[in-house]
């Protein structure tokens, strides 16, 4: 679901923190060491999100936030901010290029660039993976 926050974002956190949890508190954050990139590149995008995207004239910045359910893409255009919800059950994370990863959800899609010295994002990536395997619905080959 792609949402703008910037206007009665208390109305939207509910339904928010349905879909995806609420954010991590402290001491989960040091747990997990980190629980959000900012400033990631964006590469491409669905048409929907890369409409907002142009408003920006280039600047095309998107913040990855990891919660218990699911993951908060957000973004800025046109002097809003966007967030695209996308649950666990939903998310579709793929390694396409040797430097992109793409986020996908229905018909959504972000594209992001993660350079071979950005090791923070390949670590963030995996830890996300990893996290959203752990968080998954059993399957019929885990029992025994």
């Amino acid at each position: 679901m792609l949402l703008n926050i910037s206007q009665d974002f208390s109305d939207k956190r509910e339904e928010i923190n349905d879909l995806v949890g609420k954010p991590f508190n402290l001491a989960e954050r040091e747990e997990l060491k980190s629980t959000s990139l900012r400033e990631l590149p964006v590469t491409a995008a669905s048409i929907e999100i890369y409409n907002l995207l142009v408003l920006n004239e280039g600047q095309t910045n998107c913040t990855l936030e990891m919660r218990s359910k699911g993951v908060l893409i957000s973004f800025k255009a046109g002097g809003e901010t966007y967030s695209l919800v996308i649950p666990f059950y939903k998310l579709k994370i793929y390694k396409g290029r040797a430097e992109e990863y793409s986020f996908y959800k229905d018909h959504h899609f972000i594209k992001i660039h993660a350079g071979a010295g950005q090791h923070e994002v390949h670590s963030f990536i995996k830890k996300l993976r990893h996290y959203k395997a752990d968080k998954a619905l059993p399957r019929i080959e885990d029992q025994e």
